[in-house]
């Protein structure tokens, strides 16, 4: 795979808490050098990626509920709701994995689909399951859910509790619609691995490795 091949796929990531503005800034100038799909921060940062990505194809991606998703639902649609007024493309929302091994469906569903209805159906929604703590037939649940409750986007990890495992891409891919894609995060170090994982499904990648990623590639 050429390097511009794969950069359609990333999703520049810097969701470090100690991240200042010339890190948000270095990280738009290096969505656009590289044709980047996305880039993805902290709800805090989406006004000032808004702002440098304004005209560019790329779009603007905001994290909520991150990274436990322990938080209420209330929160999190509210988070959701000023990311995207802020000028958040797409949001990126931990669903809530206590209540999906709780057996708490309805609750964790009904979690997912507040932040669908208070973003609208223009806006992108990843919903992240955090695979790496599942079981398969949670996964399975996880997923199914998540289709039900309107998701455009199953995402695998933080990547803070654990890293992408290719056998849950593969799952994933076996499970969802068409029209319900995946995006793979969490560990994404190497270029191989990243192809790996568009091989196995993957749609995005998130990753902060980018650069080191595409380095390992060919121009042409």
């Amino acid at each position: 795979m050429l390097r511009r091949a794969l950069a359609s796929y990333i999703e520049h990531t810097n969701l470090a808490p100690e991240a200042r503005t010339p890190d948000i800034e270095r990280l738009c100038a290096e969505a656009v050098d590289n044709a980047f799909a996305a880039v993805c921060v902290n709800p805090v940062r989406v006004a000032l990626a808004a702002s440098l990505l304004s005209g560019k194809s790329i779009e603007v991606c905001s994290v909520v509920g991150f990274p436990t998703g322990a938080h209420t639902t209330q929160a999190k649609a509210l988070e959701a709701r000023m990311a995207v007024e802020a000028g958040a493309h797409c949001v990126d929302m931990v669903a809530n994995a206590g209540l999906l091994l709780d057996g708490r469906t309805r609750e964790y569903a009904n979690d997912i689909l507040s932040v669908r209805n208070i973003i609208g159906a223009n806006t992108t929604l990843k919903v992240i399951i955090e695979a790496s703590l599942l079981e398969p037939s949670a996964i399975i649940e996880a997923a199914r859910l998540a289709v039900e409750a309107g998701v455009n986007y199953v995402k695998t990890s933080t990547g803070v509790y654990g890293t992408v495992r290719l056998e849950d891409v593969r799952l994933l891919k076996s499970l969802l619609p068409v029209h319900v894609r995946i995006k793979a995060a969490g560990g994404i170090r190497n270029a191989d691995f990243a192809i790996a994982l568009i091989e196995a499904g993957a749609s995005r990648l998130g990753t902060s490795k980018s650069l080191q990623i595409l380095s390992e590639l060919p121009v042409k």
